[in-house]
């Protein structure tokens, strides 16, 4: 058996697990899948552009369907005991576990990114799971004193209603579950609509949540599918039976989403784009930085939002930095992400290559200085024509391409005199996600994380900027959107927080001393 008989075989074998395969549906309210009528959406593997499998557009029709059976289900959902919703999210985890072979081997061959990096999405599902069970027991209010005698006051969370979640193909799978698992705790109905370049992965989850919640007895329509292009996610962000929409993707799509959502008076998350970057400082232990820049630089093939665009190295030691990322990338290997031996898998698409390819034309136009060459791969193993050379350059931090999140491996080195510089230099782009130093001396580290340094979501002292756990909440500041999800008390935004007065006496006495008598 070939190479490339032995992935089409493994793949089969996972679809069939996963049970992908059958009529392109385009939506579902859980077993329930239907709307066949809308665009065909086909999904073509980055690794070895094969056909993996087709799914439908969902309709305006389709849409109607899926909100009416949400509405229907929150109804009955949000009655269900928080302890006991966290129950099933419990089971859900133990699905997962159950699928996580094959449902992370689907998303490393759908998506492109490393089998590793596919099995540690399905594992953060599965961590975010774990997570909401335990929270399922602490939707804590807060009691307060009232100034009234025989008053009683306090704060409590009730359940929204239907909340929409538009993810991005470059973690297909986890961000709907750090969305949804909450939701569903905090009991509330989830609508998702996954991004058109990876839907077959999104089919497996709904398959697999649906098994558990249907032997529950869960009301259906408590989590949902649409598939679709934005014309979908249009139809989700302007309705107003769906008080808030998380949304996963570039600055320029959350504008739009948050516009449209706030002209309505709804809520929005969003976690948009990110431009992140690792001050190294004289001090830093090299091997350090250069293990967590490289992975956070080519990692995803540059395609996480959390992934390292800019390392801003002080002038004593650029050189050495240097050397160390030519040799580093030159131990690189790339190819077939199933493939544990190789280190960067393929761009997501053509068009990525594309852009790819304006980003590497425009550093250069703009004056960058080639440290290690970039270009597209061809050949045996290549054949997808989506599959790079991680590139990087010297760069300016005011050139218009370092101020742009562009999502492939290109990474830009800038160097800096002073720690105040570097810090400057670091916040002075639009975005504010991620961001790092490297640094064994401890008034710097201090510094770059207190009121005048990193203006980021995320600021992490001697690791990389991508690879966040679940426990801290998620997101950043600035065009990033300021959204946060996942862990720590992001719980909350999938609630609505009301305040309560309870007068136990037999007067009514008023608020700030009024007197109304009669």
């Amino acid at each position: 058996m070939n190479k490339r008989t032995a992935l089409g075989h493994e793949i089969h074998e996972a679809k069939s697990a996963l049970g992908l395969g059958g009529e392109p549906f385009g939506a579902s309210t859980g077993k329930d899948w239907f709307g066949k009528d809308g665009v065909r959406i086909d999904s073509w593997s980055p690794v070895d552009g094969e056909l993996i499998g087709s799914v439908s557009s969902a309709t305006a029709e389709d849409y109607e369907r899926v909100i009416g059976k949400a509405q229907e289900a929150f109804a009955e959902w949000r009655l269900v005991p928080a302890p006991k919703r966290g129950e099933i999210v419990r089971q859900i985890g133990e699905a997962l576990r159950a699928h996580k072979e094959d449902l992370g081997k689907m998303v490393s061959y759908e998506m492109g990114k490393s089998l590793q990096e596919g099995l540690g999405e399905v594992q953060e599902m599965i961590d975010i799971a774990d997570f909401a069970v335990g929270l399922s027991r602490q939707l804590h209010g807060l009691t307060m004193h009232s100034e009234r005698p025989e008053h009683r006051m306090y704060e409590q969370y009730h359940p929204l209603g239907i909340v929409g979640i538009i993810s991005a193909f470059n973690f297909p799978v986890a961000v709907w579950s750090w969305n949804s698992f909450l939701a569903w705790v905090c009991g509330d109905v989830c609508v998702w609509k996954p991004s058109e370049k990876t839907p077959l992965v999104a089919v497996a989850c709904q398959r697999i949540v649906s098994e558990v919640f249907e032997r529950n007895g869960v009301p259906e329509g408590v989590s949902c599918l649409v598939q679709g292009d934005y014309a979908v996610g249009e139809l989700m962000t302007n309705d107003k039976r769906v008080p808030l929409v998380s949304a996963t993707g570039s600055t320029r799509m959350g504008k739009i989403v948050g516009a449209a959502v706030g002209a309505r008076l709804g809520k929005s998350l969003l976690e948009l784009g990110g431009n992140n970057a690792m001050i190294i400082t004289p001090s830093a232990d090299l091997a350090v930085a250069m293990t967590a820049g490289v992975f956070g630089a080519v990692g995803t093939a540059g395609q996480r939002c959390t992934s390292t665009r800019r390392l801003i190295v002080h002038e004593s030691i650029i050189d050495d930095v240097k050397e160390r990322l030519a040799k580093a990338y030159g131990q690189l290997k790339i190819g077939d992400p199933l493939d544990e031996n190789n280190h960067v898998g393929p761009l997501i698409d053509k068009d990525a290559v594309n852009v790819y390819l304006g980003a590497l034309s425009k550093v250069k136009e703009e004056g960058g200085v080639e440290v290690v060459s970039g270009g597209v791969l061809d050949g045996p193993g290549f054949e997808s024509g989506c599959y790079v050379k991680p590139a990087v350059f010297e760069a300016r931090n005011d050139f218009e391409i370092v101020q742009t999140e562009t999502f492939v491996p290109l990474l830009y080195l800038i160097p800096y005199k002073t720690l105040d510089e570097a810090i400057a230099i670091q916040n002075d782009v639009p975005q504010g996600l991620s961001s790092t130093i490297m640094t064994n001396d401890l008034r710097e580290s201090e510094k770059f994380l207190s009121h005048a340094g990193s203006d980021c979501g995320i600021a992490n002292v001697n690791i990389g900027t991508s690879g966040a756990e679940i426990g801290g909440a998620f997101g950043g500041e600035k065009e990033t959107g300021g959204g946060r999800e996942s862990g720590s008390d992001a719980w909350k935004v999938y609630m609505r927080r009301q305040t309560n007065t309870i007068n136990y006496g037999t007067a009514v006495p008023l608020a700030q001393g009024i007197k109304f008598d009669l």
